[in-house]
């Protein structure tokens, strides 16, 4: 795999978007792995999430959602989105680094090796997983896995 020299910015993301402008230099590859860059698909998760939970919350007579609750969607929609592009991105890795439109994603650029990108993914995966699974999906009942 031939790495291309770090950017500072991804060619298929949109121009001065909040993780060029804002976020810490360390935090950058991992922000763009995960998408946050472009959140279009995070909030496709998202709203279809809270439409369904005001729904249910009408139908059992309440005014309105709970809060709690779409907070919790709202966490795991973009966490889990960007868990699955990081999964995206170690598994395409390579031709990811023969296309131009995806050569300076961090994987393939170098910025993120595919060691680290494992770690991130069980990091991102974990607390989503472990609350849906737990019967209040209360996150006192999250313990993080040792790579966090």
């Amino acid at each position: 795999m031939s790495a291309t020299p770090p950017t500072e910015t991804v060619p298929d993301a949109a121009a001065g978007n909040w993780v060029d402008r804002r976020a810490p230099r360390a935090a950058k590859p991992y922000l763009r792995l995960a998408r946050f860059d472009r959140p279009i698909g995070a909030w496709l998760l998202l709203f279809p999430a809270w439409w369904s939970q005001a729904l249910a919350e009408l139908w059992l007579g309440r005014p309105y959602p709970n809060p709690w609750y779409l907070l919790l969607f709202l966490v795991g929609a973009f966490v889990m989105r960007g868990a699955g592009c990081t999964y995206n991105d170690i598994v395409d890795r390579d031709y990811d680094a023969r296309v131009a439109r995806t050569a300076a994603r961090p994987i393939p650029s170098g910025q993120v090796g595919v060691t680290a990108a494992f770690a991130f993914l069980a990091c991102s995966a974990s607390p989503v997983s472990s609350s849906s699974s737990s019967s209040t999906g209360s996150p006192s009942h999250w313990v993080p896995p040792p790579c966090c």
